[in-house]
């Protein structure tokens, strides 16, 4: 296997291609804080992309209630217990993280690629991973809205626990969509050499004329968003909704554009662009940009499982009610940082998380202008001050797309209108 450079892990590690970085990579942002498992994500990808006979199990967004839930059933618990039994007790992270390399310090453990030398026998089985059976893609919904109470307490939840910052009952939404990993599990075991990555902006595509259904990809995939269509008999998966996002779907005037499931989010949880990136696969630094600031500037999102070594190009703003350990097992060791920050911003941070979903044009590069102090006392037993600044954000050309403020306008209906009494 060939050397590649994970920034998630702070180290380099095994991969069976050399490293090819895009010109620029699609990324996102999930503020799982803010997420009301409305499936509005879920439907809107499934209305436009997976509506037809064969698809009926294919979900490529959706969104699982945490931490029974999962689409296939117990897809990470799965993949955890394959590492775990393939590296007892050495998947630990080590030192901290100090720059844009090593952000969340260095990961100890066998990623999926390191792990599969030393536990599969065939020359094609690149990647730890397993195919889920039919029965597992029954339920995508299975579990939803189902608490954790007491630790070993079965069939009953905590009557007291009810307080942040930690709660003793607790769940929480996890809305998933595919990643286009940095370094895709998928094309990595693919023996058909179907599956690449966009030169242009990182979007992992299948190549369906090449791809033969051999379920490689399904096996391999730690997250299990590449998925098997039987009357085909090839694999499909999400497209990142490309139109959109180069600028060609004709609702988009020529401008990136946010995918569907981002484009449906009520929510208001999702802010999806396109960062630069470096020779090494590592985000160039570009101050202005939102994604980078959340990544690597305010260091609020987080990388799904990044032991998993697959860089996912998704990350997460981590829910603030939930155990630490549980987070740190999905988010890496930066979860605590993260939900300081987020759990009391600063003043950037406050302008820069009103600019999700604020419009479904992929945001360049934001400025902000500083407005006046509307309130002073404290937040979370610490003191905190709110300025009304106005956040700008800016296209591909460098154009406006809208401005926004921190405190929302009120607007007075006049009390005679068409529906008085």
């Amino acid at each position: 296997m060939a050397k590649v450079f994970n920034w998630n892990l702070g180290r380099e590690m095994a991969y069976p291609y050399e490293a090819r970085s895009p010109q620029r990579q699609f990324a996102f942002v999930f503020n799982i804080n803010r997420c009301i498992a409305c499936q509005s994500c879920t439907m809107a990808c499934k209305s436009t992309w997976t509506f037809s006979k064969g698809q009926e199990h294919m979900w490529w967004a959706n969104v699982e209630t945490k931490p029974y839930g999962g689409y296939p059933k117990f897809w990470d618990m799965k993949i955890l217990e394959l590492l775990e039994n393939a590296n007892s007790g050495g998947q630990t992270w080590s030192g901290e993280g100090k720059s844009a390399k090593n952000p969340y310090g260095r990961f100890e453990g066998k990623t999926i690629f390191e792990a599969a030398e030393n536990t599969l026998v065939p020359d094609s089985a690149r990647v730890l991973g397993y195919l889920p059976a039919d029965e597992e893609w029954n339920s995508p919904n299975i579990y939803e809205d189902n608490p954790v109470g007491d630790r070993g307490v079965r069939y009953q939840l905590d009557q007291a626990g009810v307080q942040l910052p930690i709660h003793k009952t607790w769940f929480f939404y996890l809305a998933r969509i595919c990643n286009h990993c940095s370094y895709p599990a998928c094309l990595a075991a693919c023996p058909r050499k179907a599956i690449y990555k966009r030169p242009e902006d990182g979007i992992v595509l299948i190549d369906q004329s090449e791809c033969r259904g051999y379920r490689k990809c399904v096996e391999a995939c730690p997250y299990k968003k590449s998925m098997y269509r039987g009357n085909t008999r090839i694999s499909e998966k999400c497209i990142a909704c490309y139109p959109r996002v180069e600028g060609t779907d004709p609702e988009s005037g020529g401008q990136p554009m946010e995918t569907r499931c981002m484009a449906a989010c009520i929510g208001q949880i999702r802010m999806q662009g396109l960062v630069k990136v470096n020779a090494d696969g590592t985000w160039a630094e570009d101050r202005a940009h939102p994604l980078y600031y959340l990544v690597h500037v305010a260091k609020v999102a987080l990388p799904l499982y990044p032991q998993f070594g697959t860089q996912p190009n998704g990350y997460y703003i981590p829910p603030r009610w939930v155990p630490r350990p549980y987070l740190r097992q999905m988010f890496g060791p930066g979860v605590d940082e993260a939900i300081e920050r987020y759990t009391n911003p600063d003043r950037e941070l406050t302008a820069v998380l009103q600019l999700f979903r604020r419009s479904n044009l992929i945001i360049y590069r934001y400025e902000i202008k500083e407005g006046k102090k509307i309130y002073e006392g404290t937040l979370n037993g610490k003191p905190y001050a709110l300025h009304n600044d106005t956040v700008i954000a800016y296209n591909r050309d460098g154009k406006e797309i809208f401005r926004t403020t921190i405190e929302e306008p009120v607007h007075i209906r006049p009390g005679v209108h068409a529906n008085s009494i």
